[in-house]
């Protein structure tokens, strides 16, 4: 007990500190001089060393720079510069995260999380990668960094970010290193970690197999709905030898399900550095994805092809994308590349954007490409485990982890045949014995396999991307965008439309990846990847369009993509939006498609609540906002905010009795499936409450959650239900990934913005997704907003948030947050002579002559 009063002594005049140190910088104003020396040199000349030829950069008025250079290595050299002038901080902080280095930025309370990233390996897989690239990508990846370290020689500490100035009174001895390719390659694996985890659903699905049978379960996460959108709805199955009728659910490892309560704790333990690295990336699991579309000629009023992307991810300051144009001038076989959208800062290239001719955007395909493996331990030898009957030794890989301010912690990572043993970075696992008479290892471990623990070639997809002229190239570059799978759409200027699913997808001897499977036989075995060739593709298709929100692919397709698809919701608005459209489509119109807040779950739930009787004036007041209301959640609508926080108390009352707490329903689209089915079934046990005496059905709930959210309401807005107002409720507020949740309030005032007014929620077009089980605050936001007009590139427009500098008080800083919000676009510039028109800055970077 005195320890622990000590150690919260001790935090709490550290804290103390640290809260003087940053009021004597606002005091004695040296933020403002700290601030403004990090600030990029955006007009004038500039020269560095290995430059081959002049390049100039020209920001426009929203600070996108439109780099131009005479040859490939100085315009991926001048990416790099332009990169560490706006983002350095950000990209040091990530480079940390994709080797497990947090700990020597930010001390000994970041050890967890790197001995979960460590265990992970993403840096050692990205040493495999670099000992394969060819020469021309090994060139790329060279200039980029060297553009990187050209800014870090001439930029330290408080002259790269504001941020060093403070991290400087928390670890003064830390200084950033050069740049390195494997920086630049480990962003592939933290996005495919980002994007992926759907590991968590096999651990929830077995954690809630601890307190319901399987039945119960299985209801909770129901099968794809026939009635919702799929993205190629006219290919037909094509002829595998497979049995086309297995019913996945029954693909289940019974002595997994059988020995659930064994298997618990050591699943359990593996949540808890995941929640810790999920406070510095995002709280991304299934369910939150990203819109894109593609409209052909015929369905436009361009006559040519329209195409809009907005990736979904968590909100994030600086914005997770960084806008850029990269043209070649001239144009030739060795610099073949003209091409403008948005990037990583820290990864060469444009990743999502459109070039001189094609255009094209992405979304998580979110496919099944994680497993866990529960691993039999030689209890006479913990670096044995069991294959087939024999102890096989595992590999050992030492790791050393450097921890500001203290002494270095060495770790052993264990691998088997699957991969890295997760359970290693969780507390020591509990002694197991036999239970229900199923054999259980005395001692086991929880393995992982995942495609992105493996050398990819996603490197090699980006510049193939950017380079590309025709649906041809476009496919051999999608070929290389192997981890993490994304759906792909296309367009070109000469009309024609296409969709391409790349990725390494596994095909399994037996099971489907809903729960941990034996990993001591070779039952569950990956027998290797789908083919490319065998990946659904579609070009040209007879409907004129191709729309993908995350949601199944195609019906009757011969391998398993995943059983964990989105619901599908999204896919059916912006269907509906383009199918029913009763003239053609022109970018007006489908901005108000990537805007639209129509909320399907209130066609399933708004019809109860009219039905319903209730017994006060109050609570009828408030039903009446709903009577005519167009289901819309905009931010002004006093409607949507009633039918929210119902929707969050509906949820409570329904499950929070039957469910663990970290397992409360978050209202994401799986939800909106499982209370559709569930509203057919009246008398269903989900709707009594076990902890009353009496038994409640439907309708007793319904009426209880609307009581609720009234009160609720009438509690923080007001008694008059036309003042209630949703965007009040529902705000984002972008915080820095670090030093933005330190809490420490002034600290966190030098970084943070908001809080802003939003629409929507996650299942809508317009996906600003907030969480039933936490609070209205938007989680998950379109990152960016982009639509590509091919008839004319210089009508395509774009948005994303909060701004383009990662510089605190930076006129970029957050300057498109009003913008974005609101859905309104600058322009995507094209031509040189429009670019030169809104040019608002100039850099000239020329070669640095030997001395």
């Amino acid at each position: 007990m005195r320890r622990s009063r000590k150690f919260r002594l001790l935090k709490a005049l550290k804290n103390f500190v640290i809260l003087l140190l940053v009021l004597g910088l606002l005091l004695v104003g040296c933020v403002t001089y700290n601030v403004r020396q990090s600030f990029p040199v955006e007009n004038g000349a500039i020269a560095l060393s290995g430059l081959k030829a002049e390049v100039s950069v020209q920001r426009d008025q929203w600070g996108v720079p439109h780099i131009y250079a005479a040859n490939s290595h100085d315009l991926f050299m001048a990416q790099g510069y332009i990169h560490a002038q706006d983002r350095f901080w950000q990209m040091d902080f990530w480079r940390h995260i994709g080797s497990g280095r947090l700990s020597e930025m930010f001390g000994s309370s970041q050890i967890t999380t790197d001995k979960y990233l460590r265990t992970m390996g993403w840096a050692r897989v990205a040493q495999q990668e670099i000992a394969q690239v060819n020469a021309q990508m090994k060139g790329y990846l060279e200039a980029y960094a060297d553009g990187v370290n050209a800014y870090l020689a001439e930029h330290q500490g408080s002259k790269l970010s504001l941020e060093y100035a403070v991290l400087k009174l928390l670890n003064p001895g830390y200084k950033p290193e050069p740049w390195q390719m494997l920086h630049s390659l480990t962003w592939g694996k933290v996005m495919a970690y980002d994007l992926g985890r759907n590991f968590e659903r096999e651990i929830e699905r077995t954690i809630l197999l601890k307190t319901l049978n399987l039945a119960q379960v299985e209801e909770l996460f129901p099968p794809y709905p026939q009635d919702l959108p799929v993205i190629l709805p006219d290919l037909q199955q094509r002829k595998t030898g497979e049995d086309d009728d297995f019913d996945e659910t029954e693909l289940i490892a019974s002595s997994i399900v059988e020995a659930k309560s064994a298997i618990t704790p050591a699943l359990e333990s593996i949540t808890k550095p995941m929640l810790a690295l999920e406070e510095l990336i995002g709280s991304r699991g299934i369910g939150i994805g990203s819109n894109n579309w593609v409209i052909s000629g015929k369905r436009t009023s361009t006559g040519k092809p329209i195409l809009a992307n907005d990736p979904h991810l968590a909100v994030q300051l600086p914005s997770i994308w960084y806008e850029v144009g990269l043209h070649c001038i001239p144009k030739s076989a060795e610099c073949p590349y003209n091409v403008t959208g948005f990037s990583f800062a820290g990864m060469l290239g444009v990743i999502i954007g459109h070039s001189d001719r094609i255009a094209w955007g992405v979304t998580n395909v979110e496919p099944d490409v994680m497993d866990l493996y529960i691993e039999k331990i030689n209890p006479d030898n913990p670096n044995q485990y069991e294959v087939n009957g024999k102890w096989v030794d595992m590999q050992l890989v030492q790791e050393t982890i450097q921890v500001a301010l203290n002494q270095p912690i060495v770790q052993t990572v264990r691998y088997t045949r699957h991969g890295p043993i997760l359970s290693d970075v969780s507390p020591k696992l509990q002694q197991l014995s036999a239970n229900q008479g199923v054999e259980i290892p005395p001692q086991y471990a929880v393995a992982l396999r995942w495609t992105a623990l493996e050398p990819a070639t996603l490197g090699y997809a980006i510049p193939l991307l950017n380079r590309a002229q025709n649906w041809e190239e476009f496919r051999t570059a999608a070929k290389n965008f192997d981890v993490p799978a994304q759906n792909l759409v296309y367009a070109d200027v000469d009309g024609n439309i296409g969709y391409q699913m790349p990725g390494k997808l596994p095909i399994r001897a037996k099971g489907n990846g809903r729960y941990p499977v034996p990993g001591w036989t070779d039952e569950y075995e990956w027998l290797g990847y789908i083919d490319f060739e065998q990946l659904p593709k579609s070009f040209n298709p007879p409907q004129g369009y191709i729309v993908t929100a995350n949601n199944l692919v195609q019906n009757k397709y011969p391998y398993l993509i995943t059983t964990d698809w989105v619901y599908g919701y999204r896919a059916q608005r912006i269907v509906e939006m383009i199918a029913q459209a009763d003239q053609l489509l022109s970018l007006l119109d489908v901005e108000l498609i990537q805007g639209d807040n129509r909320n399907l779950n209130a066609k399933t739930l708004v019809p109860l609540l009219k039905a319903i009787s209730l017994d006060t004036l109050q609570l009828e007041a408030a039903r009446q906002l709903l009577i005519n209301w167009n289901m819309q959640l905009e931010m002004s609508s006093p409607a949507a905010a009633l039918f929210e926080v119902f929707w969050k108390h509906l949820l409570a009352d329904t499950f929070h009795d039957q469910l663990p707490q970290e397992y409360f329903p978050d209202g994401g689209d799986r939800w909106y499936e499982v209370m559709k089915n569930l509203v057919k079934q009246p008398n269903s046990s989900w709707w009594d409450n076990r902890n009353t005496p009496t038994l409640e059905n439907r309708d007793t709930i319904v009426r209880q959650a609307f009581t609720e959210a009234v009160n609720e309401l009438e509690q923080i807005q007001g008694k008059d239900p036309n003042s209630w107002n949703w965007g009040k409720l529902h705000t984002v507020t972008f915080r820095n990934a670090t030093l933005g949740k330190s809490g420490v309030a002034p600290m966190e005032a030098l970084f943070n913005r908001g809080n802003f007014a939003t629409g929507g929620n996650g299942e809508t077009v317009n996906a600003n997704r907030w969480k039933a089980n936490q609070s209205f605050e938007v989680t998950d936001i379109p990152s960016l907003r982009m639509i590509v007009d091919l008839n004319n590139l210089d009508k395509s427009v774009a948005i994303h948030t909060p701004g383009q500098s990662g510089h605190a008080f930076h006129k970029h800083y957050t300057d498109m947050v009003d913008y974005w919000r609101k859905i309104e676009y600058h322009p995507m510039l094209w031509e040189k002579e429009i670019v030169n028109t809104n040019t608002a800055a100039t850099l000239k970077l020329i070669p640095k002559l030997a001395s």
